[in-house]
């Protein structure tokens, strides 16, 4: 006799039971939409590490701490009378539905459509749905729907991906790269007059001079900078180690010593790969 397995609806339940203020958990009865914003982050992060370790048992449990964050703002919802998991889910289908007319013939679950898209028109098409539904929502405006509380990194790719949409880009990742030695020379420039004000500025035009230099070559500057985050912190872990292992202190070496230990990282976690 197999083990029976809750379903979608039990985690409803429970989840009304967490919020039912008779016999329910005291912190969730505290929590609002505002208040449960930090652990959907936080859960969005420890997924996408999981993902990044292709922990694939801890990735099925992350994917469940997400779901958690749904049916829980979905309770919230349901306890005002703005929404319940049902509109959601209906919100989500018709969208998916909406946006996949290559798919979807007639705006049908089942409906087959004969002719198979290139890529290119589905992307022409998603942006045109996109605006409609911009319109719809009375935010015209080809940035108007760019989340202001997304990470920077993404968000100015977002926002340059929204212009490039309306012909406002560079013709390729050379003239890209050209207009981010332009910005490099600038911050030099700002550096050497000391002038904080402008140094910032510099420092945040040769930042987003980078994320256009990345999306035109194809790869997303937020999955880069964590990579080049998680090299780092192996490589220093390897210093320390080696440091520790010889009785060195990293804070006692010099710039030349520091130099070699990173050196010598770099290649024996190299040749580990």
């Amino acid at each position: 006799m197999s083990e029976s397995r809750y379903s979608l609806s039990d985690l409803l339940r429970v989840m009304e039971r967490l919020r039912n203020p008779h016999g329910g958990c005291p912190w969730d009865l505290r929590q609002d939409f505002s208040t449960i914003v930090p652990s959907t982050l936080e859960e969005c992060y420890e997924l996408v590490q999981a993902i990044e370790h292709e922990d694939y048992p801890h990735i099925a449990e992350e994917l469940g701490d997400v779901l958690f964050q749904v049916v829980f703002y979905a309770q919230l919802g349901r306890e005002k009378n703005l929404f319940c998991f049902d509109d959601i889910v209906d919100t989500l289908v018709k969208k998916l539905i909406r946006r996949h007319p290559h798919v979807f013939a007639q705006g049908q679950i089942e409906g087959v459509v004969s002719q198979t898209a290139s890529v290119q028109q589905v992307k022409a098409s998603w942006e045109a749905i996109k605006h409609w539904e911009r319109s719809a929502r009375a935010q015209p405006g080809v940035l108007d729907d760019v989340p202001v509380a997304l990470p920077a990194l993404p968000r100015a790719q977002k926002l340059q991906k929204r212009a490039a949409a309306v012909n406002f880009d560079w013709p390729d990742a050379a003239a890209a790269l050209d207009k981010l030695q332009e910005e490099v020379d600038e911050l030099r420039e700002a550096i050497n007059a000391r002038d904080v004000s402008a140094v910032a500025d510099e420092m945040g035009d040769v930042l987003f001079s980078q994320v256009n230099v990345a999306r035109l070559l194809g790869v997303d500057a937020e999955t880069c900078l964590r990579r080049a985050a998680t090299r780092f912190e192996q490589r220093f872990r390897h210093m320390e180690a080696a440091a520790r292992d010889s009785g060195l202190a990293l804070d006692r070496m010099t710039a030349t010593a520091l130099d070699a230990l990173w050196e010598s990282a770099k290649r024996d976690l190299h040749r580990d790969l």
